[in-house]
């Protein structure tokens, strides 16, 4: 790389940095979470805004080929998986130990419902999403109904935090029903992913696939396992917290990813599931982690949020009437179906309307979920600009309705007495 492109790149970064940090600062003022202006800053920094004000100026800063481009690329996927394994580090297996019926009709319910939804919708109204080919059209529809059912874990425990009720039973339901939504989420979309695109990997037809990457997952949920725990500690005691051991964490992350890429799913499926399986461990909260965690949450995962507005010109693809309706299918769906099944498993109306709407909150994950089918095609930049509004506008709806519940005078009282429960729960 010359000192030129070098120079370029390390502008890039600054810029990107910069303009998230001012823009996501200045909007916390107004109550909002920071993904949207972190958002905000791509939107100025890309074709939306900088690229129509000075067009000259934006091709040179951030252009779209050669090293710069490539070297950008590179970093901003990296971060990703970075990201990701933090993500899967949220996912506590343990969690499903209790209240099995209230987690099993709201996770059943919480997918079916929108995943039909969204795959119904798509199909119905084929010229309101022009995905693509016929031959294709049901599993790309399914793709879609796919990203509206996700929840986003790591969003649903920020807003849990912010809101005081992390230690509750209502909190141990909600995020054990958001780890196996993720978790059939993924596998689906990993799945479906590699039918449309036709990348087999190295691994050939789908049901290899599917039995590789059971196998994948295997492999990983065995380093919780009693041995796979002693292993580590094996690891811990030869290997500084701070230092190498974050680089043996990284070797597991970077297999496992370059394994789920292999198999033909994904590499950020990979190291999703690599965090889920090094959470078992109990390790999580070590100094080495916190470093980890501090890197990639205030420079990867702006950085990749920047620069999802960078690819996108959000004015020319905003298109009202699939926003609209993409929004409508994502929150109806998921509010029905997951505040039916919570009640369906036993709890009040009230406890089923709260889950509902902690479950509504997509975040980041959707709009990971929507990057990658853009990337390879199975959606327009239409489509995505209108998943990527659905999932910033649920994750400030759904913060602001938990935190009204959860402080509400008779919710409080329903909250605080579950805060008993939480432990066995």
């Amino acid at each position: 790389m010359s000192s030129d492109t070098t120079v370029l790149l390390l502008l890039e970064l600054t810029a990107m940095l910069a303009a998230t940090l001012l823009l996501a600062r200045s909007l916390r003022w107004l109550g909002l979470p920071a993904l949207v202006g972190e958002l905000a800053g791509g939107i100025l920094l890309g074709p939306t805004i900088f690229g129509r004000v000075a067009p000259r100026a934006h091709d040179w800063l951030f252009p779209v080929t050669g090293g710069v481009s490539a070297a950008r690329d590179g970093l901003i996927q990296f971060g990703l998986l970075l990201f990701l394994f933090l993500a899967g580090l949220e996912v506590h297996l343990e969690h499903l130990a209790g209240s099995r019926r209230t987690i099993a009709f709201t996770s059943a319910l919480g997918v079916i419902v929108p995943l039909a939804l969204g795959s119904a919708t798509v199909l119905l109204w084929p010229d309101l999403w022009r995905l693509g080919p016929e031959s294709e059209y049901l599993t790309r529809a399914v793709l879609v109904g796919t990203i509206l059912s996700i929840s986003a874990i790591a969003v649903v425990a920020r807003i849990l935090m912010d809101a005081g009720v992390m230690g509750t039973s209502f909190a141990s339901v909600v995020m054990a029903t958001a780890t196996v939504n993720d978790v059939i989420g993924w596998t689906a979309f990993g799945i479906l992913l590699g039918q449309v695109t036709g990348f087999d990997g190295g691994s050939g037809r789908w049901e290899v696939r599917v039995l590789l990457l059971a196998a994948l997952m295997a492999l990983l949920m065995g380093i919780g396992t009693l041995r796979g725990r002693r292993a580590i500690k094996w690891v811990m005691v030869r290997f500084d917290k701070g230092g190498s051991y974050i680089q043996v964490i990284l070797l597991v992350l970077l297999l496992a990813a370059s394994f789920a890429e292999w198999i033909g799913t994904h590499a950020i499926f990979g190291a999703f599931l690599a965090g889920i399986a090094v959470a078992r461990t109990h390790e999580p909260r070590s100094q080495a982690y916190g470093a980890l965690r501090a890197v990639t949450l205030q420079f990867f995962a702006p950085l990749y949020m920047v620069s999802i507005g960078l690819r996108t010109d959000f004015a020319t693809n905003f298109d009202l009437p699939l926003v609209l309706v993409v929004l409508a299918l994502a929150s109806v769906g998921t509010m029905i179906g997951a505040t039916v099944g919570a009640r369906l498993g036993g709890r009040t109306m009230r406890e089923a309307l709260a889950i509902g709407l902690a479950l509504n909150a997509r975040g980041v994950m959707a709009i990971v979920l929507s990057q990658v089918a853009l990337d390879n095609g199975v959606i327009t930049e239409r489509v995505f600009v209108a998943l990527v509004v659905m999932a910033v506008s649920t994750s400030v709806i759904g913060a602001a309705a938990i935190s009204r519940i959860a402080h509400g005078p008779s919710t409080e009282r329903w909250i605080g007495a579950n805060r008993q429960k939480a432990a066995v729960v």
